[in-house]
């Protein structure tokens, strides 16, 4: 991996003390072994009035040193989390000025233990955005996708997301980008007790990015808050089709001012994903099936650290690395019928796929009471290699020439962030930030066509290579107020991009410049103690993505092609909410979206070749309605979680294409996530959901449904937990239609469902923190263990 830029933020603290006489008083701070205590804390107190006059912590050899203390009778109080506290005898200072050596030995005392008890997520709905906060609670998950399932009315059928209809949504990774990243893997592979929290954000707020028309969903990552060094081993089995096995491990390490962690894992996955097409070319019935079985592969690695270097500055890093392979063989079977005649091709097209991602984050934090300063740098290192055959396998009547592709990008990415908070009274609070990304991306694709001598040639009206170049400045500024049962929330976001596109192949080059303004909104008034009303709107901007401007033709059976678009257009999105709270849960809320030049996946067919393409377009508008009610379960003694339902209006239009093109669907989608004790220890989670179908593009489906159950129980001292999961229970298949100009056509999408998983968590080491109790607790460490992320 090559660094281009490299940026590392240092600041330097000093402090002032005010003189008021010539005494000092110093030390050395050890434990039993006479090993020094770094970042002990060290309090000076007036006798009489027991008033700290100034505190320290202290250094690498474990010293502290009181200058210039003034004349009169003090003590010191010497603490440590993991050690017990120490107070000195009075110490008389006269004004004749006098220099105090006193040390301390301070013995270990074992700090309670850290007993997980059974909890449920913690939901909580703001103006902006609804938080699932997992980190507490007993969850039984075992990726991304199924911690997914836990956030109110979010779907994922086969890979993919949806949100009570509505889909465009974006996955963020502690509020970075994952657009390079393959989302089906990331929620397959992605570790679930690495995750903290999701945050569900329906109304972002100027500090987001202003990209993307539907909901953004924000994965806060898990920060190491146990203090000593521990970690954990997992391991799991399952059936999906064929058997599934992988292995992890990760350590961490709270000590004094160091706070690091590590992890590696490896896992062999097995899916399936079949597509069943049927459709009319003049007067004959193309009936196409994709079988394809694969087994993905997954090494991951990570690490990082926090360096604390004092209470209000803090420096760290982490960086991580994942390289997924996937080898697989669809089998293409083509049945053309006509009304005397039936001919059959057969071929077969292999996939050798390749991608590693390097990522690596370092940071610089300032906070104290009143301030926050967050100086954030961001590199992403993303290659992809693919070989593709497509060849046919049997004797056949239908011409076909074999087909092979090499299609190989490569992405780099830089981010640089600054971010300024001020809390200015418990009323009002501002921040302001900026931040530049720059992407550079290299697409290649060479295709081959097999002549009649068996000789696979250039073929020139496919092959490309397409270089995109992207710089995105923003600034941004928001506040906070509220006045008696008012809340008011409002931001201002500048964002200006500029991106060329090269077809070097073509010898063609394009540019895009946009700079525009994005206001957000958004207001709350309490109307009961219980009760809130919320009013949120948001100004929005959605980018094509980088492979649907490459001009590329790539063929996924003889007859189905995908095909980029350098045209694409950014779409703009007014989005509009209201929604009612109770007892910060959500309750009800309506929402209006409004999308002009909305991105279109199309999907057209040419009688002649009888081929279908499909590529991205602008439509004139897409508008959305939508409400939900939602209601929490634990009023069934024992039972916790929630359910909720979403009524869905989406409607295309655009008289743009011909014919003029005028979809619309209304869908219902009811959903639950529920938690319940079993006898011996037990717990137990079902999570479900129905929808009566809806429009995914073009595509109009019919209903759809899905049942997860798990079950988990802990042993060893609850250091050892054993989950078995239940997942895709029902076999339901995604049915849906297209008819549109001259494709008249129905599709069955099937995938690997009636999963089976057994999951082994052991984990070891320190199991200690904070005894709420104890009050020689630091402020400083207090806080970090305490830290939600």
């Amino acid at each position: 991996m090559g660094f281009k830029k490299l940026i590392f933020f240092l600041l330097v603290y000093i402090g002032i003390t005010n003189v008021n006489g010539q005494n000092s008083i110093t030390g050395r701070i050890s434990d039993s072994n006479n090993e020094p205590l770094v970042f002990a804390n060290v309090i000076l107190y007036e006798n009489e009035t027991s008033k700290a006059v100034t505190a320290m912590a202290t250094s690498e050899t474990g010293v502290y040193l009181f200058e210039n203390v003034k004349e009169g009778s003090f003590k010191i109080e010497v603490s440590m989390l993991g050690f017990e506290t120490k107070t000195s005898e009075i110490i008389a200072l006269t004004n004749r000025g006098v220099d105090i050596t006193l040390d301390f030995t301070l013995q270990s005392e074992q700090l309670d233990e850290v007993v997980v008890t059974y909890k449920k997520p913690i939901i909580k709905q703001t103006a902006e955005k609804l938080i699932v906060d997992i980190e507490k609670s007993e969850m039984i998950n075992t990726n991304l996708q199924d911690v997914m399932k836990k956030v109110p009315g979010v779907i994922v059928t086969n890979g993919r997301l949806n949100y009570g209809g509505q889909g465009n949504i974006r996955i963020l990774i502690n509020g970075k980008t994952t657009d390079y990243i393959d989302v089906d893997a990331l929620l397959r592979e992605m570790p679930a007790d690495n995750i903290a929290r999701v945050e569900l954000i329906q109304q972002p707020g100027a500090e987001y990015d202003a990209e993307g028309s539907g909901p953004i969903i924000d994965v806060i990552l898990k920060k190491n808050v146990k203090l000593g060094t521990h970690g954990s081993v997992k391991s799991t089995l399952g059936y999906v089709d064929d058997y599934l096995y992988g292995v992890s491990a990760s350590i961490a390490s709270y000590k004094n001012k160091l706070n690091w962690q590590a992890s590696a894992g490896y896992n062999r996955s097995s899916w399936r994903e079949d597509l069943i097409i049927s459709r009319e070319v003049l007067d004959e019935t193309y009936n196409q099936t994709s079988i394809s079985p694969f087994d993905p592969e997954t090494y991951r690695v990570s690490g990082g650290f926090d360096y604390y270097l004092n209470d209000k500055n803090t420096f760290g890093i982490t960086a991580n690395g994942i390289r997924a392979k996937s080898d697989r063989i669809t089998s293409n079977n083509t049945s053309i019928v006509a009304e005397t005649s039936q001919t059959m091709l057969v071929t077969d097209n292999s996939f050798d796929r390749d991608r590693t991602t390097y990522t690596i984050n370092p940071y610089y934090e300032y906070k104290d009471e009143k301030n926050k300063v967050t100086l954030d740098f961001n590199y992403i290192d993303y290659e992809y290699t693919n070989q593709n055959n497509l060849f046919k396998i049997e004797e056949s009547p239908v011409d076909y020439d074999n087909q092979r592709y090499f299609q190989d990008a490569t992405y780099e990415i830089f981010t640089y962030q600054g971010d300024y908070k001020r809390i200015a009274s418990d009323n009002f609070s501002w921040g302001a930030g900026a931040k530049y990304s720059e992407v550079n991306s290299d697409s290649d694709l060479q295709s081959f066509t097999q002549n009649d001598e068996g000789v696979f040639v250039n073929n020139t009206t496919q092959t490309n290579r397409f270089l995109i170049d992207e710089s995105i400045v923003a600034l941004y500024s928001k506040f906070n107020a509220t006045l008696d049962k008012w809340s008011f929330s409002g931001g201002l976001r500048w964002e200006e991009s500029n991106t060329k596109g090269t077809s070097v192949t073509q010898n063609e080059t394009r540019t895009r410049n946009i700079s525009k303004f994005f206001p957000s909104i958004t207001l709350t008034r309490k109307i009961t103690d219980e009760i809130s009303v919320n009013t949120a709107y948001t100004y929005r901007i959605q980018r094509p993505s980088y492979s649907s401007l490459n001009s590329f033709v790539y063929y996924y059976d003889p007859f189905t092609f995908e095909e980029g678009n350098p045209n694409l257009k950014p779409a703009f999105t007014n989005s509009f909410q209201f929604s009612l709270t109770y007892d910060d849960q959500p309750f009800f809320s309506v929402g209006y979206k409004q999308t002009t030049d909305a991105l279109f996946e199309i999907i057209t067919q040419n009688d002649a070749s009888a081929e279908t393409s499909r590529s991205v377009i602008n439509l004139a508008q897409n508008n959305n309605f939508s409400a939900s009610l939602f209601g929490p379960l634990n009023f069934v003694k024992g039972l916790d979680g929630f359910t909720g339902v979403i009524v869905n209006y989406n409607e295309y239009q655009s008289k743009r294409l011909t014919p003029v093109l005028d979809l619309s669907q209304w869908s219902f989608t009811w959903y639950t996530s529920a938690e319940y004790k079993l006898p011996w220890g037990i717990n137990s989670e079902i999570s479900g959901y129905y929808t009566t179908g809806g429009l995914e593009g073009q595509i109009e489906y019919k209903w759809i449904a899905g049942v997860d159950i798990a079950l988990s129980k802990k042993f060893l001292n609850d250091r050892l937990k054993v989950s078995v999961e239940f997942e895709e229970i029902l076999n339901r298949r995604f049915f849906g239609a297209i008819t549109y100009d001259n494709v008249n056509a129905t599709i069955e999408n099937d995938w690997a469902r009636q999963n089976i998983y057994l999951q082994l968590h052991y984990s070891f080491g320190s199991k200690y923190s904070k005894n709420k109790k104890r009050k020689n607790v630091s402020r400083e460490e207090r806080d970090r263990i305490e830290d939600n992320n």
